[in-house]
């Protein structure tokens, strides 16, 4: 799939996502306001009958009229113009919402207008197993500017009971965000794999390149060995001879570098740990690449503790990681490359660290530079020879020696490597 494409088809999922779960959070406020309404309507009628039932039972021909308030969305006030007895009250106010399916806690107070004063009522729960039934006086009503009979009611747990009323709903929802998150997930697996395929196929087309060279120089150095008059001159013989082979170990080393990469991801590599001088060991290593530094005019500045630096670790590997760093230098500096490498002890931990002048790292690729295969591009996919292998080794052979690499890296100003390995 083209990458224009994938992006249209990603943008074109996201945009229906998130009007998918636009339209439900739409649907289930509504729902919810419905709920709502309808419990608002539902608990006019039930109290205007409890009302009416109070009435009756002290003998009040009275005619209510839109006797109930609402004062807040649990808070309902109810005018009776009559005495109302407690006990009846709570019976009644049980018996009509039992009627209408309304199995919610409520609290109720009552107003005395001869004595001005509030008279608490219980805490009723609909749940006979509530450990809050029959407790006392619960919230304090406010008191309401009437001189009337009328008593309070109070929903603590309105919310919660709306919200369980709409189990359909809630359920639909989660099953829309399992689907959401489901299908970001197959996103960002297309997306990853996307990725991968790029990178892989760059991986083919470096190894086709690196290969081309050393293939190209053998063949042709084969066929000059073939011609008939090279016996006539031992020198040449000698010389495309020691091409052939050097060549040969070049593709060699390639080939054994990809398939260590291998063995190395099975983790099936056993270290080979001694107690290592770091200090010793680079200074070696900066000596060994003399010839390699002057051909590429660079220089290599030593800042090394004065005390020794002792690790216990793999001398091979930890070699590897140093040529490693110091390469990786080379080929991304420009002229006149200027590399730096730093050792100390450090709170029974040993630092060390491997700065160049060189073209720097972006930020966008600062998080996949130790990913296998990837390499950092500078306009030219040949330009720089490698596979991308290179770091992503450094990374799982300090991690190996149960240590850590950072890096610092700002673009136009060069890199800094700073890795950190337990003291021996």
């Amino acid at each position: 799939m083209k990458k224009r494409n994938i992006q249209l088809f990603v943008i074109l999922a996201t945009i229906s996502l998130t009007g998918i779960i636009v339209i439900q959070i739409f649907w289930v406020k509504k729902a919810f306001d419905l709920k709502d309404k309808q419990f608002d309507q539902t608990m006019h009628i039930a109290l205007k009958n409890v009302a009416e039932r109070i009435l009756i039972y002290n003998n009040n021909p009275s005619v209510l009229v839109n006797p109930v308030s609402q004062v807040s969305s649990n808070y309902y006030i109810v005018m009776v113009n009559d005495v109302i007895d407690a006990s009846k009250l709570e019976l009644y106010l049980k018996t009509e919402f039992q009627a209408r399916d309304i199995f919610l806690d409520f609290e109720y107070g009552i107003y005395d207008c001869i004595s001005s004063n509030m008279v608490y009522g219980n805490y009723v729960s609909m749940n006979p197993n509530s450990t809050y039934q029959n407790k006392k006086n619960q919230a304090i009503f406010p008191k309401w500017s009437s001189e009337n009979y009328y008593f309070g009611v109070y929903f603590p747990k309105r919310q919660e009971y709306l919200f369980g009323q709409m189990d359909i709903w809630i359920f639909s929802s989660l099953v829309l965000l399992i689907v959401v998150i489901f299908f970001s997930y197959t996103l960002f697996v297309i997306i990853k794999q996307r990725r991968l395929s790029e990178i892989q196929t760059d991986f083919i087309n470096n190894m086709t390149h690196e290969f081309k060279t050393p293939i190209s120089t053998i063949a042709l150095s084969s066929d000059v060995l073939l011609k008939p008059d090279i016996n006539e001159h031992p020198h040449r013989l000698q010389n495309y001879a020691q091409i052939i082979k050097t060549e040969n170990n070049r593709l060699k080393n390639q080939v054994e570098r990809v398939l260590q990469m291998a063995i190395l991801e099975k983790e099936e590599f056993k270290l080979h740990k001694e107690a290592i001088d770091l200090n010793a060991l680079i200074t070696e290593i900066a000596h060994n690449m003399k010839p390699l530094l002057k051909q590429k005019n660079a220089e290599l500045l030593l800042q090394l503790d004065k005390q020794p630096v002792i690790v216990s670790a793999d001398r091979v590997h930890l070699n590897n990681i140093i040529h490693n760093l110091i390469d990786n230098a080379l080929k991304y500096s420009q002229e006149q490359p200027l590399i730096t490498i730093v050792s100390k002890n450090k709170k029974n931990k040993v630092v060390f660290s491997v700065e160049d002048n060189g073209i720097g790292i972006a930020t966008k690729d600062k998080k996949h530079i130790f990913d296998k295969f990837y390499r950092v591009s500078t306009g030219n996919v040949h330009n720089v020879k490698g596979f991308g292998l290179g770091l992503h080794y450094v990374k799982l052979m300090i991690e190996a020696h149960r240590g850590n690499i950072k890096l610092e890296s700002e673009v136009g100003k060069g890199s800094r490597f700073t890795i950190t390995m337990p003291m021996l």
